[in-house]
């Protein structure tokens, strides 16, 4: 059964958008945590990692990597939901687009396959706005360089105008009228 047959399964329960909600960006990449990706594909966060331990070589460096206390830190307090975290003794592990995809396949539930589709969907999803984003930065720059030249030849029309408005005025006045010899 699909999800359009099947309104009730927990796939269609989890809009996309909270999904895309879940990735961060750490390091540089775009990555979502144990703590989330476990409740996505519905097991807990402690069978997640134990599946990961023990297929550690299908997460090369690329896949996972440990937060450090700091990021650790830092994420607990920009999310809300992380706050659970806050005292654990262990540091989360961050899965990237293809860590997640690895992770469901270790794990081998429907639940993990089936949300595997919706979490790789998200992140080609943020991959899209990420460029659009950057050619929207690309274009504005274009605009401001093209508005600095026309700010120049603004004002030096301006002050063309100015001049033609005050001429000058010359220090010697000429007379009118005839000038008689006498």
């Amino acid at each position: 059964m699909t999800d359009k047959q099947n309104p009730k399964s927990p796939a269609s329960m989890i809009p996309a958008e909270r999904i895309e909600q879940i990735i961060l960006l750490i390091r540089g990449e775009k990555v979502i945590l144990d703590y989330d990706l476990a409740r996505l594909y519905g097991v807990t966060t402690k069978r997640l990692n134990e599946q990961v331990k023990r297929n550690q070589n299908r997460f090369p460096d690329d896949f996972l990597f440990q937060l450090t206390p700091d990021e650790k830190t830092q994420v607990v307090a920009i999310c809300d939901h992380l706050s659970s975290l806050r005292f654990s003794p262990n540091l989360p592990l961050a899965f990237t687009e293809h860590g997640a995809i690895m992770a469901a396949s270790v794990l081998n539930t429907p639940l993990a396959v089936e949300m595997s589709v919706f979490v790789v969907r998200a992140f080609v999803r943020l991959r899209q706005v990420l460029a659009s984003h950057k050619a929207l930065a690309a274009k504005m720059t274009e605009l401001e360089k093209r508005i600095g030249s026309h700010d120049r030849q603004i004002l030096a029309i301006i002050d063309s105008i100015r001049k033609l408005m005050n001429p000058r005025i010359s220090k010697r006045k000429r007379r009118i009228g005839f000038l008689s010899e006498e």
